[in-house]
């Protein structure tokens, strides 16, 4: 299927390029969050009418995402919880409880937001989590787990 790329769309194109898609990737996902519309001629004429407000908008949401990254880069989340005399945690910490922690502190992430490379922190010590605000910014941020003996 063909369709128009409405937003950037990491691995698949910019604003504007009309690509073709598996169909269910097209009428499950893209469609539906409004990221692309189907490339028939009517939704070209329409999509080359709005062309400059969308990528008005798009420019806007960028710059929104970079001046949050530089509010984000450098910062570090400290957690605390129960873990073992080798430093193992007594489950694990996720996304979800780091983006719980960020948003303490003032930033407001969804926990989809937030990619751990190498799953879920299951150790004591400092980590690196990848935080992406935008397809363009991505945050690095350390992630200090501490343990408390049981």
């Amino acid at each position: 299927m063909q369709i128009i790329l409405l937003d950037k769309v990491v691995n698949l194109g910019n604003l504007g390029q009309i690509v073709k898609v598996k169909d269910g990737y097209a009428r499950n996902f893209l469609i539906p969050t409004g990221r692309a519309r189907r490339a028939t001629e009517a939704a070209k004429a329409e999509f080359e009418a709005k062309r400059a407000e969308l990528e008005k908008t798009a420019a806007t949401n960028l710059a929104q995402a970079q001046a949050q990254g530089e509010k984000l880069a450098g910062t570090a989340i400290k957690l605390t919880q129960k873990a073992g005399v080798d430093g193992r945690l007594f489950g694990s910490v996720t996304n979800h409880d780091i983006a719980e922690e960020l948003n303490k502190q003032g930033f407001k992430l969804a926990k989809s937001r937030i990619r751990l490379p190498n799953g879920p922190i299951k150790m004591v010590g400092d980590n690196t989590v990848s935080v992406v605000l935008h397809t363009d910014v991505v945050v690095e941020v350390i992630v200090s787990v501490y343990g408390e003996t049981a």
